[in-house]
């Protein structure tokens, strides 16, 4: 009953504080050990977050619990520039704006207990990852939002045409109960069946919601006016489940691998208007794999490989064009492109391949020190009208990882620890799909990031 109400109170947390994340919009690592390593975690066996990164690694670590609190600061900035078209004289929707909300506090947990010395259950409750953005009004010369969304009445225009601020907020949490097994020796297997909850919100979109009049023609761009923007915040549920191997091929050579099913969940209703196929927004399959090499007895150096497949999921990977296409012909989307149908306009989110090295010390016999680096190309290009318009509210374009961590081990035998990640300064530039609308230039989006956490492991 006590652990059920630890869960339940990590769960609420991560509910009440939004996770953000690092490669793509996954997480740089899970649990403070990984985060500290730069992530590399498969063919590790360090804490409780085994049905974060790898479930066969549980049988390994023994009876202990992990508290962690990550404190998340990311900087964001977006930009439009070069703007002249038929409705843009002068390059009056040029600006930049600069993401506010920059703190955010992430909690994790993890709990494992050996029934035997074969086997393993426990459970991890992590946030999976998730964006927020949350710019101001910030165009040239005090545009008007009424230009391309009437409803606004004249209101400051955002960077997106719609009225006022404008801003995402996604949470996806995780709660991941593990069973690990030793088939022998040196192999084990794990199973975590995965409960997903994530919440969603998005202001300023406006000007996709709203009846349009150009010239000849007067439309909306969505299936499902009223659906697309300003609703406050939804939720839904999902389902999937991650496998994992470990297997120690020697005293000083481990691997691991770990697969993670797409988890299917339930639709966005408030935002069916936005998302592709009404309002679908499923968390990606990913996978990894992992080597851990005790380079020397004082030293262990890791390296994992992590595939993210955005482009399975529509509502990630369609084109951010696909509703707007046929402004070009003077008519208005029609089925199935209209924003919500099963061809509506996506982020263009391409997958991701990441990649984790990780190194951790024994400084002495209560002290480990660890470094790691994390690099992922963006799945946010510059290449096509597609790539950079829509991915201003979502700007996941961080691409280098530099990390740093500690293990104290501590009189009465429990450990703390802490991370720290620097995300260096990215950016990606590319041609703006407003060229469409009449508006065009260039657009820019910029991003970096800092985090600082600290985790309390109990050896029960």
């Amino acid at each position: 009953m006590k652990l059920k109400k630890i869960v339940l109170l990590l769960a609420v947390a991560g509910i009440a504080s939004p996770a953000f994340a690092t490669n793509g919009y996954f997480s740089h690592g899970y649990g403070m050990t990984a985060k500290g390593m730069g992530g590399a975690a498969t063919a590790m066996a360090k804490d409780a977050f085994g049905g974060a990164n790898n479930p066969a690694s549980m049988v390994w670590v023994g009876d202990r619990m992990d508290f962690g609190l990550d404190v998340f600061m990311p900087k964001r900035e977006a930009s439009r520039q070069g703007s002249n078209g038929p409705y843009s004289p002068g390059g009056i929707y040029d600006g930049t704006s600069v993401s506010g909300s920059n703190v955010f506090y992430i909690p994790e947990f993890g709990y494992n207990k050996l029934i035997n010395p074969d086997l393993s259950l426990g459970v991890s409750v992590y946030g999976n990852g998730g964006m927020n953005t949350d710019y101001g009004p910030g165009l040239k010369g005090g545009a008007m939002a009424a230009s391309f969304a009437p409803s606004c009445g004249g209101q400051p225009a955002n960077i997106l045409f719609g009225c006022g601020r404008l801003g995402v907020d996604l949470m996806q949490l995780i709660i991941a109960p593990t069973v690990a097994y030793k088939i022998n020796a040196n192999n084990s297997i794990g199973i975590s069946p995965l409960l997903g909850y994530q919440r969603f919100k998005v202001d300023g979109l406006q000007a996709y919601n709203d009846t349009l009049m150009f010239p000849g023609v007067t439309g909306t761009f969505t299936s499902s006016q009223g659906n697309v923007t300003n609703r406050g915040y939804d939720s839904a549920h999902g389902y999937g489940v991650r496998v994992g191997w470990m297997g120690k091929l020697s005293d000083t050579v481990t691997l691991g691998a770990a697969y993670s099913s797409k988890i299917r969940m339930s639709k966005f209703g408030k935002y069916k208007g936005l998302f592709a196929d009404q309002g679908e927004f499923d968390i990606p399959e990913n996978y990894d794999v992992g080597i851990a090499v005790k380079a020397t007895p004082k030293a262990t150096v890791a390296f994992d490989i992590q595939q993210i497949n955005y482009a399975n999921v529509m509502s990630i990977a369609n084109g951010v064009s696909n509703s707007l296409l046929s402004m070009m012909t003077g008519a208005f989307p029609v089925a199935p492109n209209r924003l919500g149908d099963a061809n509506g306009s996506g982020f263009k989110w391409r997958n991701q391949t990441v990649y984790k090295l990780g190194t951790e010390y024994e400084y002495s016999k209560n002290l480990l020190l660890r470094a790691g680096y994390n690099y992922g190309k963006s799945p946010v290009r510059g290449d096509s009208i597609d790539d950079v318009s829509f991915n201003i509210i979502a700007p996941g374009v961080v691409e280098q990882h530099l990390t740093l961590g500690a293990t104290w081990t501590l009189a009465n035998h429990n450990e703390l620890t802490v991370a720290y990640m620097h995300a260096f300064s990215h950016s990606v530039t590319g041609p703006s799909v407003t060229s469409l609308l009449g508006v065009g230039g260039t657009e820019t989006l910029k991003m970096h990031q800092d985090s600082l956490g600290i985790a309390y492991g109990i050896k029960m």
